[in-house]
């Protein structure tokens, strides 16, 4: 997705709102602080804790980042978003990077197995079955598990790596964690009825929806199937506002399936620079 020319200028301090914490939250404050953007950013998290991700954002200059406070209304009006604990700040931009979440509870043992939601995740099962095909001197045999498009990736980065698949859409009441001190992190599954599959490692795919709670206060333009309506430079359908990552969807699609949370933080960080002038103040809620 390509970045066309600007069209927006103020000539007043830029105050830019990203809300949400996570990998693309995360990617857009690492390029605007790699360009030198000489604003400040302040980045609002829905999460308690302090992730180590945070905190080293948290320790560049530029940047504020509060824990615990999301953002939970949208005065596009007013252009001023408020927090669930009654916190307001003013902006003049505001970056939705809220992400996804999933469809249906955790299956049972999934935090032994691989997941794909994302683009992003293709890097890391790649790495992993490296790591397994090692252990195992022999071709992996994998049980995918999902429908949809998040699943057909899953599936195309699987052969793509000489993992041989067997995709189920039954979904399974447990994952089967791999005997101490295997390579393996799940070595099958367990359906509700009994039966099961086994193989050398477990990917979910399971279907997800865009964290697009935010929209309505906003007034933004949703797609039928979840996420903000956003155009090719990540602008919504009300000015001043833009989405990236998986709160986002592009053609339908969210966007998390179609481009990498650097590559949207790359453009999306090029057309708030280009959009503010240097020596403004660029505000960060997550």
């Amino acid at each position: 997705m390509s970045a066309p020319a600007p069209s927006t200028s103020f000539s007043s301090a830029q105050r830019i709102v990203i809300a949400g914490a996570g990998p693309a939250a995360q990617a857009l404050v690492r390029q605007l602080s790699g360009a030198r953007f000489s604003g400040t950013a302040t980045v609002l998290s829905n999460r308690d804790d302090a992730p180590e991700e945070l905190l080293e954002l948290a320790l560049l200059p530029q940047v504020s980042v509060r824990f615990g406070q999301p953002a939970s209304h949208i005065d596009a009006e007013a252009r001023t978003v408020a927090t669930a604990d009654g916190m307001e700040f003013a902006y003049d931009q505001l970056v939705i990077a809220t992400g996804s979440a999933p469809l249906d509870a955790p299956v049972e043992g999934s935090g032994h197995c691989l997941s794909y939601s994302t683009i992003d995740d293709a890097a890391r099962i790649g790495e992993a079955v490296m790591d397994i095909t090692k252990g195992l001197g022999r071709r992996p045999l994998g049980i995918l598990v999902g429908t949809g498009a998040a699943a057909g990736q899953a599936e195309a980065v699987l052969r793509a790596r000489g993992v041989r698949p067997i995709r189920t859409t039954v979904r399974p009441a447990a994952v089967v964690p791999a005997s101490s001190g295997s390579v393996l992190g799940s070595s099958g599954v367990i359906f509700a009825d009994g039966s099961s599959m086994n193989g050398d490692l477990v990917v979910l795919a399971e279907e997800r929806v865009s964290r697009d709670g935010l929209a309505a206060s906003a007034g933004l333009q949703t797609a039928a199937n979840g996420g903000i309506v956003i155009s090719r430079d990540f602008r919504t359908s009300v000015p001043g506002i833009w989405a990236i990552g998986d709160a986002a969807a592009f053609d339908g699609v969210r966007l998390g399936l179609l481009v990498a949370a650097a590559s949207a933080a790359g453009v999306c960080a090029t057309q708030l620079m280009t959009s503010a002038p240097a020596g403004t103040a660029l505000k960060l809620a997550a």
